[in-house]
């Protein structure tokens, strides 16, 4: 067993602590010349982190049994162990969507990182659980902060209110009236949050949200808040490592506020400039057509982008026009030769309900980037045989109502071809064995 020591290089004052990139080297017997990358005149030795980020997993020694915080060091290095507020979130599953790949789009090689297996039910804990530990480290300094806030389509502001909840910290959530589902709604109310029932869209309660925040010692906790994605990117780490620090061929991601956008291409590109992998995936971003700025900007070659009014979607997490993280989702996209691709109501719901038949769980988002897949598919853009890894952002029984219109075939306009709706059948032998023989011979 190697022993390895961890040298601390100071920082600037005036640069983040997040900034991790270039600031630490490390000290060790040489395994072999190989095993070391050069970066402003710091060694680092990729075998350290990969051992280091391995031994970790699924520990109960705080905080590092965290998905997040078993990568500390590349997160929020400074930050006391005491600081940290965590629910051990990440490690999510990667699945084999093997039958589904293979009888639905005849690959061999499909997985779905399912993000929605946290805490609060989506992947935006990542984020949480590193700005909330930063709000309650700077609180203890006696930085006067009254409160955390965000505007929310739903999965923020659950995530949010749990950390600060669990943290002693009040927060506040401005949530678009009528346009959220029932279970997000629930969240924030059930953990002690000041919720604001607002009559806009996300964008307006974002535009409140900075306003408010500007006047008040309210800390922001949107993604617009670089914090969050620090917490965010550990997810694309956490997928090569799950592959063995192997690269995916391709990455679909939903894409509302493009902040997991630009998160996961970090992820991966800090992987890459640190030697632990060798390439980039191609990432494919996933708009809901009812929303999808980003999208129009892409088939335009990027010239030019211009918020657009949402219109509603089933997959309303994603129920943005205006995202605060554009421009750094387009940077990602040109760094990778991503794509964008877009998905109607139907087609999202179709393919969220397909892929359940399978044994999944979809919520709509991740109906919205299995369509986009299909797409790509159907073009022959993504081969059969292409490693494939589909980001499954929040769990679908927070998104139980639309399943059950979906299944109910009470969507207008909808054909619903996946549908299963339950059989009304008396207290009766013979009728429920006439109910059978006639399912089981089908």
């Amino acid at each position: 067993m190697y022993r390895y020591t961890l040298v601390l290089k100071k920082t600037d004052n005036n640069t983040s602590s997040s900034q991790t990139d270039c600031y630490y080297y490390y000290i060790n017997r040489l395994l072999s010349l190989k095993s070391f990358y050069y970066n402003n005149n710091n060694i680092i030795l990729t075998e350290y982190w990969k051992t280091l980020f391995d031994e970790r997993v699924g520990k109960t020694s705080w905080p590092y049994g965290s998905g997040v915080w078993s990568k500390k060091e590349w997160v929020l290095p400074g930050i006391d162990d005491d600081d940290i507020v965590s629910m051990f979130e990440g490690n999510s599953n990667l699945f084999w969507a093997e039958r589904y790949g293979r009888e639905c789009l005849g690959m061999n090689d499909l997985w779905v990182k399912q993000c929605g297996n946290s805490h609060t039910g989506s992947f935006k804990d990542l984020g949480m659980t590193a700005l909330v530990s930063q709000v309650n480290r700077m609180r203890k300094q006696g930085k006067p902060l009254a409160a955390v806030g965000c505007a929310s389509t739903g999965d923020t502001s659950a995530a949010l209110s749990a950390y600060a909840a669990a943290a002693g910290i009040p927060s506040i959530v401005f949530l678009p009236k009528n346009k959220i589902s029932l279970a997000q709604l629930v969240q924030p109310i059930a953990n002690g949050a000041l919720v604001l029932s607002i009559d806009t869209d996300f964008d307006g309660c974002m535009r409140l949200i900075r306003e408010v925040t500007a006047e008040l010692p309210i800390y922001l906790a949107n993604s617009l808040n670089s914090l969050r994605l620090e917490g965010q990117k550990t997810a694309a780490i956490e997928i090569l490592q799950q592959f063995n620090w192997e690269v995916p061929d391709y990455v679909i991601i939903p894409g509302g506020n493009l902040g997991n956008v630009y998160a996961f291409f970090k992820g991966f590109k800090m992987c890459k400039d640190l030697g632990l992998v060798d390439k980039l995936p191609r990432m494919v971003v996933a708009q809901a057509q009812n929303a999808n700025p980003l999208y129009r900007a892409f088939k335009n070659g990027w010239e030019n982008f211009a918020p657009i009014k949402a219109e509603p979607t089933f997959a309303s997490a994603i129920q943005i026009g205006d995202p605060v993280s554009i421009n750094r989702a387009i940077y990602a996209l040109t760094e990778c030769n991503g794509l964008v691709e877009e998905a109607s109501e139907e087609e999202m719901m179709d393919e969220a309900a397909r892929a359940d038949l399978t044994g999944m769980f979809n919520c709509p988002h991740t109906g919205v980037a299995l369509a986009a897949l299909r797409k790509l598919r159907e073009n022959q853009t993504i081969g059969p045989s292409d490693r494939v890894v589909v980001v499954s952002t929040a769990h679908g029984l927070k998104f139980t109502g639309t399943k059950i219109q979906y299944h109910a075939k009470e969507i207008e306009g909808f054909a619903a071809t996946y549908a299963n709706p339950p059989i009304d059948v008396a207290e009766d032998l013979g009728k429920v064995m006439d109910v059978l023989s006639q399912k089981l011979a089908n």
